[in-house]
C-alpha cells in the first residue's frame, strides 16, 4: 500500500478504511479510527517556517483488565526491535480487530521518547538532493522495512523523516554555535598605556613671597616660634582670681559705664522694706491682670540662650540680670532711657551660667555659677568679679545660700556631690556625696537654713547640712513619684511648707513639706508639656516671692505665654501678647515686692511684664 502526495491512500487502503481497519487521513489531520469507536483525536497544530511541518498526536488504545480502566496513552514514536518472523499479534493478550482484519497494534513498540537528531546525522540528509525518485525509493524502503505496518503508521514515519531532514537543512545547531562564539567576550590583553613624560617647563613659575616667607624685596622673614596647641578634649579654663569688670559691648571707663557703677554703689545698702502679701487670691489675680509687656520692656540682653535670670530687689530702680550659654552676664537697667544705653554685658565665665542670685545681705553683689567650675561674685562698688569657689575637675550645677548674710553657700555638682563653702573659714570647703544621681538644683529652706532640697536624675530629697558626711549620706525625706529626670525643685518663699518640682515626664508636682520629720504627701499634680528639646532651656517652675502658694512656669502653647498656677493646680493667669511675646520664655524670675515678671528666651531676649502706667 502507498499514499499520494496529498496524504490520501489508494483504493486498497480506502477499502481497508471502509472495513474499519485503516483510517482515512487528511493532510496533518488524522481522522478517527473506526476500530476505536469512542476515540476522537484532535487535529494537530503545525508551525510554518520555510516549509510546512507535519506533527501528529500519539493515539490512545484501550486495554481492559483488572485494575486498569479507561483510556491509556500509548506512544509509538520508535519501533521495537523485533526479531525476524516476530509479530505483535503473536504476543499474548494483544488486541485484535474484527474478523478477517489485521491486529490493531501491528507496528513494533516504540520507546517513550523520540530519537534526537545530532548535527552529524542530520547534515548528510540536509545536503543530499531530494527529488521524486528518492522520495519513491524512500517510500519503498519504508514499505519494505515496515511491511507489517498499517498505512497510517507508515505515513506517520514518513512525515517524521521528512521533518528531520527539514530541520537539519535549517542548520540551527551551527547557527547557535556561531552565535555563542560571537557573544563570548575575549579576555583583555591587559596592556597598560604608558603615560607621556611631562616636558620640563623652561620658564620659571611665579611663586608667592608670603609662601616663601620673604618680604617683597626677597629678604627672608624671621620665623615666629610656634605656640603649643591644646588637645582636642582640652579647653582653656577661666583665669583664677578676681577679674576686672569690663563691659564687652561698650568701651571701658566711659561716661555711661561710670554712671552705671555709681548707681550700683548707691544701691549697696538693702532697702529694709518688708514684703507685703496680697490680702486674698482675688486681689493677687487682679494684680496679675494689670501687668503687660510693651516695646520698651523687650530687649536683647545676652548674646546667646538664657540659662538663668534674676530681678534686683530694689524698689527704686528696675534692673534685670541674665546669664547665657557662652558664659556672659548681661545687666539691663530699664530706668535708663534707650534700651541700648541701659544694657551692659560682661564675660566672667567661659561656659553656661546656670545660676544667678543677688546677695540677700548686699544687693550690689551678684553671684553667678557656671559650668566651667567657678562661682564668682560681681562687686559693682569695686568693679571686679571676685572668685568665691573653684573646682576645675567637676562641673558645677547650682548653688544656694545657707545663711542670711550670704557667707555660707551650698554648691551642687553634676556628679552627685555638694560642697559647703564658708567664705570666712580658713578651710572653706566641706565635701559630701549625696549618691549616684545627678544634682541639677539645690535650694535652701527659707526659715530653717540647715535644710535643703536637691533634685537629681529621678529623685528629689531633703537633707540636713549638719548630718552631711563624705560618703553614704541618707536623706531626711524623699519626694517619690518622678519617672524621668528633674529640672528643678524649690521651697515656697516664705514658710517652705511646699516644694514644687518640674519633671521631664510632663508633670508639675507640689508636695507638702510642713512636717519634715514624716512623709511629704503629694498635694497636686499639674499636667504640663515640659518637652522643650535641645534648643530651648528646660522649664523651671519658680514660686512668686509675693505669694506663698502660687508659682510661674513657661509654656509651649500657642500663642506663646507664661503661666501662673495655684498650688492646688488651678491656672490663675497667662501672660501673653501677640506683638511682643512671640517666643518661648523658658526661664522666669519675679520681683520680691513689685508686680514685675521677667522672662528669658533662647535668643538672649528678656521680656518684662510690669504694671500698666508704671514708670520703667
Amino acid at each position: 500500500m502507498s499514499s499520494g502526495p496529498d496524504g490520501q491512500e489508494d483504493g486498497q487502503d480506502g477499502q481497508d478504511g471502509q472495513d474499519g481497519v485503516g483510517p482515512q487521513l487528511l493532510e496533518n489531520t488524522p481522522k478517527e479510527n473506526p476500530s476505536k469507536p469512542s476515540f476522537s483525536p484532535s487535529p494537530a497544530w503545525t508551525a510554518v517556517l520555510t516549509k510546512q511541518a507535519r506533527i501528529l498526536l500519539t493515539p490512545l488504545s484501550f486495554k481492559k483488565g483488572p485494575g486498569r480502566q479507561g483510556f491509556l496513552p500509548r506512544r509509538i514514536l520508535e519501533p521495537k526491535q523485533c526479531g525476524p518472523g516476530e509479530n505483535a499479534a503473536e504476543e499474548p493478550g494483544a488486541p485484535t480487530g474484527p474478523a478477517g482484519s489485521q491486529p490493531l497494534s501491528l507496528c513494533p513498540r516504540r520507546s517513550r521518547e523520540a530519537p534526537r537528531l545530532s548535527p552529524e546525522t542530520a547534515a548528510p540528509a540536509a545536503d543530499s538532493p531530494q527529488d521524486e525518485d528518492d522520495s519513491d525509493g524512500d517510500e519503498r524502503e519504508c514499505q519494505g522495512s515496515f511491511s507489517g505496518l498499517s498505512a497510517y503508521e507508515r505515513k506517520r514515519l514518513k512525515n517524521i523523516k521528512e521533518n528531520a531532514k527539514f530541520f537539519a537543512s535549517l542548520e540551527l545547531l551551527e547557527a547557535a554555535a556561531k552565535l555563542k562564539k560571537m557573544t563570548t567576550r575575549k579576555p583583555s590583553c591587559g596592556v597598560k598605556r604608558k603615560k607621556p613624560k611631562e616636558e620640563a617647563d623652561e620658564t620659571t613659575r611665579r611663586r608667592s613671597m608670603r609662601l616663601l616667607k620673604a618680604d617683597p624685596s626677597g629678604v627672608p622673614v624671621p620665623q615666629v616660634p610656634a605656640q603649643p596647641e591644646l588637645a582636642a578634649d582640652e579647653s582653656p579654663g577661666p583665669p583664677p582670681g578676681p577679674l576686672e569688670m569690663v563691659p564687652s559691648n561698650q568701651t571701658a571707663k566711659d561716661e555711661v559705664f561710670g554712671e552705671f557703677l555709681q548707681t550700683w554703689t548707691e544701691m549697696s545698702q538693702p532697702s529694709g522694706s518688708t514684703i507685703q502679701q496680697p490680702s486674698s487670691l482675688e486681689s493677687y489675680r487682679a494684680s496679675l491682670s494689670g501687668m503687660a509687656v510693651s516695646e520698651e520692656t523687650v530687649c536683647k540682653v545676652t548674646k546667646d540662650r538664657i540659662f538663668s535670670l534674676a530681678v534686683h530687689p530694689s524698689e527704686s530702680r528696675l534692673l534685670v540680670a541674665a546669664g547665657d550659654r557662652l558664659g556672659q552676664v548681661g545687666l539691663w537697667d530699664l530706668d535708663r532711657g534707650p534700651k541700648a544705653a541701659g544694657v551692659h554685658t560682661f564675660a566672667p565665665h567661659i561656659r553656661a551660667v546656670s545660676c544667678l542670685y543677688f546677695s540677700p545681705a548686699n544687693p550690689a553683689h551678684l553671684l553667678s555659677l557656671s559650668y566651667d567650675g567657678t562661682l564668682r561674685c560681681a562687686d559693682f562698688s569695686r568693679a571686679v568679679f571676685d572668685e568665691v569657689y573653684r573646682n576645675q575637675e567637676l562641673a558645677l550645677s547650682s548653688f544656694t545660700f545657707l545663711s542670711d548674710d550670704a557667707s555660707s553657700l551650698l554648691v551642687g555638682h553634676w556628679n552627685g556631690g555638694v560642697a559647703v563653702v564658708d567664705r570666712r573659714a580658713p578651710a572653706p570647703v566641706q565635701w559630701a556625696d549625696l549618691g549616684p544621681g545627678l544634682v541639677r538644683t539645690v535650694h535652701g529652706h527659707p526659715l530653717h537654713r540647715q535644710y535643703f532640697v536637691a533634685a537629681g536624675a529621678r529623685n528629689v530629697s531633703i537633707f540636713d547640712v549638719r548630718c552631711l558626711k563624705p560618703q553614704r549620706n541618707r536623706p531626711l525625706l524623699s519626694l517619690p513619684g518622678h519617672t524621668k529626670s528633674l529640672a528643678s525643685a524649690y521651697f515656697s518663699p516664705t514658710t517652705g511648707c511646699r516644694v514644687v518640682t518640674t519633671c521631664a515626664d510632663d508633670n508639675l508636682r507640689v508636695f507638702d513639706t510642713s512636717c519634715l520629720g514624716s512623709k511629704a504627701p503629694l498635694v497636686t499634680t499639674v499636667r504640663h508639656n515640659n518637652n522643650t528639646g535641645r534648643w530651648l532651656s528646660r522649664f523651671q517652675a519658680v514660686w512668686d516671692p509675693k505669694q506663698e502658694d502660687c508659682f510661674v512656669v513657661g509654656s509651649l502653647s500657642r500663642p506663646r505665654r507664661i503661666e501662673v498656677f495655684h498650688a492646688a493646680g488651678r491656672l490663675l493667669h497667662s501672660f501673653a501678647h501677640e506683638d511682643w511675646l512671640g517666643s518661648v520664655c523658658s526661664i522666669n524670675a519675679l520681683h520680691p515686692s513689685r508686680p514685675v515678671l521677667a522672662g528669658g528666651n533662647s535668643s538672649g531676649k528678656v521680656h518684662v511684664f510690669k504694671a500698666r502706667g508704671a514708670e520703667p
